[in-house]
């Protein structure tokens, strides 16, 4: 039994499921081996196979979330399953359980509150990822985050993570599909939360299991969550790029008329000077709307931090 200071930890391992009857039992009996104490917990997302039983006959926890989608199902399990470490893993049998306890010693040392598996830095993604939209996906969204938010991390969309409680039981989880893990990377980003990435083994997907990530609607749904996410906590970038877009029309469409009533003192094409003007009117609109949302958001994120540095649990 993992212990902090003689009392022993309680250990939550958490595998959201979808139709993963070729891996689950596999999955749970690694990580009873690697973590004997550990609660093992599936939860099935309306899976059409056996998941559910196999999971059961595995020895696992095993709930049902009625409610489509990995977001929907991590948002429950945060919320119903009580623990004071908490490691969130896929059920497709790609990520090891026997590191799961180098992963947790951050946790215990209190040196992070998220721990992420990260993939990439071994090249195991790459090489096993047979789909290279995936790969290409991952690489240019890690790249997006790191320029907005000046971090170097290098799995962005990781399955496999630990968190402290005092991270689970906080964080406000909005997202309904595979964009979940991309919007808890992104809250840690925001409330300067530690983040620490272990590399680890990556394998492939056993045969005849297959993944459930669509790489074009998936991918688009994670663009526009990040877009969306970076809207709320990097309000003054996100309207200022748009302001500028419309400044930049503005100066497009505005010089010309500008030019004539220097030359003639007069303006011929009014259309033109009325759409100038109203685009530079927006524009600075943007802009205004920009900084005072910046201000609410800076203001909600020194409250949840308070909030998450007094959190007793």
């Amino acid at each position: 039994m993992i212990t902090l200071e003689g009392l022993p930890i309680k250990i939550a391992v958490l595998i959201p499921c979808l139709d993963e009857e070729i891996t689950i039992t596999k999955v749970v009996k690694d990580f009873k081996l690697a973590l004997p104490s550990a609660d093992i917990y599936v939860y099935d997302n309306n899976s059409t196979d056996s998941t559910f039983i196999k999971a059961k006959d595995a020895g696992a926890i095993v709930k049902k979330e009625m409610q489509q989608g990995k977001g929907n199902v991590i948002r429950s399990m945060f919320r119903e399953v009580e623990a004071d470490i908490y490691i969130l893993v896929d059920g497709d049998d790609t990520y090891p359980a026997n590191i799961s306890n180098d992963l947790l010693q951050p946790i215990i040392n209190k040196t992070a509150d998220m721990v992420v598996g990260d993939r990439i830095s071994r090249g195991d993604y790459d090489l096993t990822n047979d789909r290279n939209l995936h790969s290409f996906g991952n690489k240019f969204i890690s790249s997006v985050i790191n320029l907005f938010f000046k971090t170097k991390l290098r799995d962005i969309m990781s399955g496999y993570r630990v968190f402290s409680k005092k991270f689970v039981k906080t964080i406000p989880i909005h997202s309904h599909g595979f964009e979940v893990e991309t919007e808890i990377t992104l809250h840690c980003l925001d409330k300067n939360i530690k983040i620490q990435e272990i590399p680890i083994e990556y394998k492939s997907r056993p045969e005849g299991s297959y993944s459930k990530l669509n790489t074009y609607s998936d991918g688009f749904t994670i663009l526009k969550t990040i877009m969306w996410l970076i809207k709320d906590f990097k309000p003054i970038l996100f309207f200022s790029f748009i302001s500028l877009l419309f400044f930049i029309a503005t100066l497009i469409i505005g010089l010309p008329v500008i030019n004539e009533f220097i030359e003639l003192g007069y303006i011929q094409i009014l259309p033109s000077a009325i759409l100038a003007t109203g685009l530079a009117m927006i524009s600075v609109f943007t802009l205004l709307a920009g900084i005072i949302l910046d201000s609410l958001s800076t203001n909600q994120r020194d409250q949840f931090q308070h909030y998450y540095t007094n959190y007793k649990g």
